[in-house]
């Protein structure tokens, strides 16, 4: 396991599956890669993307209620990235229970190349961009995240401080996407964009 994801944080997604709360899930390395590598839209049930910021933790992160500063504080750097998701839900409509089953339907995640220090970025307001074929697709306000992804993470950290758990030092997060789910039924290049924190590309080939 190399960290965690918060779903459904804005209310463009709960509404796309008619819930109330966030969710959490677990990231494991083998579905982390980097862009560069062409993904087979096929290989998923139903392929389906978010825009994501992928924060790397700095340090340990145990305890509950900590400051907007003290999260940015331990964040080492936040890349762009692309969260990857087997869009098929067994059950109409969908449901608390198999979004939490199922890791929020998540299947991968593509962290973009890109290194920057939280300290540079305004959590609230940075602006998401999807491109499909370098046609502009969708965009919403970082704040759609829960209020900002700050409050996604303090969420997580608060959430696990309850199991008596916390964050490591190396741990990877994923706080939520402020847009709904694109789904990916043909051939083509997506292109996430992210004020202030740059940008990152997959293409999708069958």
């Amino acid at each position: 396991m190399v960290g965690y994801k918060v779903g459904c944080t804005s209310h463009a997604i709960r509404s796309q599956f008619g819930i109330t709360e966030p969710i959490s899930g677990r990231l494991f390395a083998p579905h982390v890669q980097t862009e560069g590598v062409p993904i087979d839209w096929r290989a998923y049930a139903n392929c389906a993307i978010e825009p994501e910021m992928v924060f790397t933790m700095g340090c340990d992160l145990f305890g509950s209620d900590f400051s907007d500063q003290e999260l940015i504080e331990a964040i080492d750097y936040v890349s762009p990235g692309i969260e990857l998701h087997n869009y098929k839900f067994w059950h109409q409509p969908p449901n608390l229970q198999e979004l939490i089953c199922s890791g929020g339907i998540h299947a991968g995640l593509i962290v973009g190349n890109r290194k920057v220090s939280a300290d540079a970025l305004n959590f609230k307001h940075e602006a998401f961009s999807v491109y499909q074929d370098k046609k502009l697709i969708t965009s919403a306000p970082a704040s759609e995240i829960m209020g900002g992804p700050l409050e996604s993470l303090r969420w997580l950290v608060n959430s696990l401080s309850s199991s008596g758990e916390g964050l490591k030092s190396g741990s990877m997060v994923i706080p939520g996407s402020p847009t709904e789910l694109i789904a990916i039924d043909h051939d083509s290049e997506i292109q996430v964009v992210i004020e202030n924190l740059g940008q990152v590309s997959a293409t999708f080939r069958s």
